[in-house]
């Protein structure tokens, strides 16, 4: 298992019809929709969301993203899913955890990286901004 985050968020939803498969599991493109849920928790609670970002003139494109999926989830199963940050001086890498709610079994897991991308002139940041690193030191204090 591995280790926590220096920050978590997690939310919990109830797969909807929508996201199953003719098998009646969760297709396997959506868990990343439900990362990104979790990711999008993390960062709120970080208090430097999508929105700050753009503001602050960066774009964090991923630029890797990985999953094991262990058992699949099925329409009206509730799930926990949990990000974890785990890296963000000079990338945004944060880790998932994908759980059945009532029993606690591990589904799926993975993880996801960011860089920042300047967005006037497009170009790579080597080193997180400081908009980010002040957000997670405030976010840690």
């Amino acid at each position: 298992m591995r280790s926590p985050g220096v920050l978590q968020a997690e939310i919990e939803l109830v797969v909807p019809f929508f996201d199953v498969d003719s098998m009646d599991v969760v297709w396997h493109g959506h868990y990343v929709k439900y990362f990104e849920v979790a990711r999008c928790a993390l960062l709120d609670k970080l208090g430097h969301n999508y929105t700050q970002m753009r503001a602050a003139g960066y774009a964090w494109p991923i630029i890797d993203l990985q999953l094991r999926y262990i058992r699949g989830a099925q329409f009206g199963q509730t799930i926990v899913v949990r990000a974890d940050l785990i890296e963000w001086e000079n990338r945004l890498k944060i880790h998932y955890l994908i759980c059945d709610a009532e029993s606690g079994e591990r589904m799926t897991r993975g993880s996801s990286v960011q860089v920042a991308v300047a967005m006037a002139s497009r170009e790579m940041q080597l080193a997180s901004p400081r908009v980010l690193l002040d957000a997670v030191e405030k976010a840690l204090a």
